[in-house]
């Protein structure tokens, strides 16, 4: 398996902090987990409609190996102030505790409880050295680190999990049950099912993934994520807890009313979505523009569906940006340094779509760029983003990403 430019920066990294550290990862494994990209519907799988993404190429790096104890050594490079996570399998702070609720150590914990829960990886604990470039909002870097621990975990006490739908639930496990946040399940099934130039449909009805091609003649294009420098709090501190509850209180009071709905993907129709519309609107105004949201975004994934599948880049970024421009008025979830990237790309040529990234309110926006305006992307971003936000002006960042395998393990390197 043929290693990137990144790869070996990352592996040469954790060689010499692990050296630092006095973790012994030698001889072991490393379990790369990629970060991802939501094409539609972002926000749309805790509503319960169909996704669909890629794993992209910013990573986490583990280099892990069975340590013969049941004592866990995890160290990040990214998080160097932490120190040296050390716990014995099991004995863990209580979930939600106030005192891990800053370190990045409550996900290690976290799996821990997780896999606790299901009697699994209970025996042997491992040594571990993490790295990561993915930015810090908007493209799940928390789901790539869960299952990141979680897939290492697995392997080192050689436990084979065939249907990986469960590691789904492990991670996402991690984050509601312990951490507190309120995640749905886009980020891990994105992460752990990408596959390399492939998108991944996701049908919740079936639980099921398909791998869906870019159509013969498509546009050449890439994937440009801009991080806005700002730091997003876990979910569970964020805005996105609010709309999480805001959905499941409207879908809930439709039941109520005789409505047959679950989850607001449930509302499928016109007829259905007018009537809810006219008998809720004016009780309740800003649950009502979630429903607005997430019905005609619903609509048009299945144009984009189509459009990916018939290689039709240019609506595949023209419902991108119409989905952008829901979740900042309907779903209010974006914030003012999101939005200042969408402004300022939006009108550079050959910019077929853009909008906010992932949870919200702080973290990155993303756009598909035809190939060759790529670097009129970047030029606009450096001219325009720090005088708009000059906070940001030496955070902020543009990155050029490719669709990726979303999990590889490199082994005989360390």
């Amino acid at each position: 398996m043929q290693l990137t430019r990144e790869d070996r920066i990352a592996i040469d990294n954790i060689r010499r902090h692990a050296e630092a550290q006095k973790i012994d990862i030698r001889g072991g494994k490393i379990c790369r987990t990629s970060s991802r990209f939501c094409l539609g519907v972002e926000h749309g799988d805790y509503n319960g409609t169909e996704l669909l993404g890629v794993a992209t190429d910013r990573f986490i790096w583990m280099a892990y190996k069975p340590n013969g104890t049941r004592r866990m050594r995890l160290f990040s490079i990214n998080f160097s102030n932490d120190g040296v996570i050390e716990y014995d399998i099991g004995d863990i702070p209580e979930a939600r505790s106030p005192e891990i609720a800053h370190t990045w150590g409550r996900f290690a914990y976290g799996t821990d409880y997780a896999l606790g829960r299901e009697g699994l990886c209970q025996e042997e604990a491992i040594n571990g050295v993490l790295y990561s470039n993915i930015p810090g909002g908007g493209m799940s870097r928390s789901a790539s680190l869960c299952e990141n621990i979680i897939l290492s975990r697995l392997d080192a006490n050689a436990v084979k999990m065939d249907d990986k739908f469960k590691i789904v639930d492990l991670a996402q496990a991690v984050e509601n049950d312990y951490i507190g946040s309120p995640c749905g399940q886009l980020d891990q099934i994105m992460i752990l099912f990408g596959k390399e130039g492939m998108g991944t449909y996701y049908n919740p009805a079936k639980r099921s993934v398909d791998y869906v091609p870019m159509g013969a003649g498509a546009t050449d294009f890439r994937i440009v994520v801009m991080d806005t420098g700002t730091e997003r709090p876990g979910l569970e501190k964020s805005t996105y807890k609010i709309r999480r509850s805001e959905c499941e209180r409207l879908a809930a009071m439709l039941g109520e009313s005789g409505y047959d709905v679950e989850c607001l993907a449930d509302v499928k129709d016109e007829a259905t979505y007018n009537r809810a519309m006219k008998e809720f609107g004016g009780k309740q105004p800003a649950l009502c523009e979630r429903l607005n949201y997430i019905f005609h975004a619903q609509k048009r994934f299945y144009e984009m569906l189509e459009a990916w599948k018939a290689g039709d880049i240019e609506t595949v970024g023209r419902i991108f940006r119409a989905d952008g421009i829901g979740l900042r008025d309907n779903y209010k979830i974006s914030g003012p340094e999101l939005e200042t990237m969408c402004d300022t790309v939006r009108t550079v040529p050959g910019v077929l779509g853009e909008r906010m990234l992932g949870g919200g309110d702080k973290g990155a926006s993303g756009a598909l760029v035809k190939a060759d305006s790529v670097e009129a992307v970047k030029a606009a971003v450096d001219a325009a983003y720090p005088r708009s936000r000059p906070d940001f002006a030496h955070k902020y960042a543009v990155h050029v990403c490719k669709v990726v395998d979303g999990v590889r393990v490199y082994e005989g390197l360390l």
